[in-house]
Order: structure tokens, then sequence, then C-alpha cells
């Protein structure tokens, strides 16, 4: 039986917002004030497709955002740790589920020379039109109301795990890579035996630690704290072996 290794994107595989990291195509690095203040909590796959939308306006061409966004930094051992899982298939699955866009993970996974450890993205998909803007659509609708309108992680891993099902594929363990508050709801589907790794400092760690406490220590899977890929790559090489 194989081990499923579930990644977030942003601050976690790379060590920024691949979202914010596009601004800096942008005339002077940065927005203007309107749109900026047109953001709507719970709303930023919508607020970046008007970023995207602004960016194409100034003329910011689809090979500009491309060579931009294949700058951004991976976190320190996150390429090496691709790599194991890529020269290790035969026992692992690996996906992402990201609040990102499509086109910016492919991109940035392909610069790196990773896209071969990855089975299945799931996030928000972006295309460019012919006027050469591009843009972002939600990844799907849900009724979680603790996850933000465009994706429910949870929703979208449960989803993975019973296709996988379905298909004669059963996970021995998942472990779970994350930092920020939208892992938290795939972290409560976890079993005992999974682990979920959360890097230190970050929103995730924090409530984990209070979710432990609030729901009396029922989070079924061992936590772990990390600060590099290559912590994360001890603890996968230990599942496997």
């Amino acid at each position: 039986m194989k081990s499923l290794v579930v990644f977030d994107f942003d601050h976690t595989l790379v060590d920024d917002n691949s979202d914010t990291w596009v601004i800096k195509c942008a005339p002077n690095q940065s927005l203007p004030a309107w749109l900026k203040n047109s953001y709507q909590k719970g709303r930023w796959t919508e607020y970046m497709g008007r970023v995207m939308s602004y960016l194409g306006e100034q003329e910011v061409s689809r090979d500009t955002v491309r060579s931009v966004m294949e700058t951004v930094p991976f976190t320190d051992g996150m390429v090496e740790l691709l790599t194991y899982i890529s020269q290790n298939k035969n026992n692992i699955d690996c996906i992402i589920i990201s609040d990102s866009n499509s086109l910016f993970i492919d991109w940035i996974l392909g610069a790196a020379g990773v896209k071969t450890a990855v089975d299945d993205v799931f996030t928000n998909p972006a295309t460019f039109d012919d006027r050469g803007y591009m843009s972002v659509q939600c990844y799907h609708a849900h009724e979680c109301g603790q996850c933000p309108v465009n994706m429910c992680k949870r929703s979208v891993l449960d989803d993975f795990i019973k296709n996988k099902r379905q298909g004669g594929v059963q996970y021995e363990r998942i472990c779970y890579i994350g930092d920020g508050r939208n892992d938290l709801c795939p972290v409560k589907i976890l079993r005992e035996g999974d682990l979920v790794m959360a890097r230190k400092g970050y929103t995730l760690e924090t409530l984990l630690s209070s979710a432990r406490v609030s729901e009396n220590c029922l989070l079924k899977p061992r936590v772990v704290v990390w600060s590099s890929g290559f912590e994360i790559l001890n603890e996968i090489s230990k599942l496997i072996n």
C-alpha cells in the first residue's frame, strides 16, 4: 500500500505567496489603491482575477508573468523533498491542494524540474484569453462555513481519497503538509497513523495547538512541526521504510 503526501503550495512548497509575487509585474511593482481596496474577506480568488485583469490592461505579457513567477523561491529543502518523492513513486502518491492557480503552480514546478513528483494539482483554474489577459476562476462551490468561498480543502481531499478507493487504491497513511488557516479543515479527516506537518511559526501550528485543547485531543493524526523540507523528508522516509 502506498502513502499519500498532500502539499499546500504558498508558504509551504514555496517560501512566499505566489499571488502577491505576481505584483512584481505591475508598474512600479505596486497596485493602485482602488484595486487593493477592492478585496473582500474570503473572496481572494475574485480579487486576484481583478489583479490579473489590471496587469493585462497594463500590457503585461504572458511571457513576462511567467518569467517573474518562475523566480518564486522554494522553501529550504523542498526541491530535494520533491526529488525524493519523484524517485519513490512506487511507494508515494503526491498531490497539491492550493488556493493559488493552475498556471502559477505549473510554471513554478516546471522551472524547478520537479513536476514529475506531483500526480495531481487541485487549485483555481487559470487561463489566458485572446486579449492576453489572464483570468482565474474559483475551484468549486461548497457549503463549508470554515473555508474561503473558492475552495474547501477538506472536500477536495475527501473526494480524492474516495475516488482512489473506488479505483482500488487505499492509502496506508496520509501525510498532510501546510501552514495556513485553510489547512486546518482537511486535517480533521485524517486518521490515527496519519501525519500532519505544520510549518513552525505559522497559523496552522497555532490552530492545531488550540484545536487539540478545545476538542479534547480529538484530532487523530500525529502532529509534527517543521521548518524545512529536509525535516519533512526525514519523516516521509520513515513512513515508507
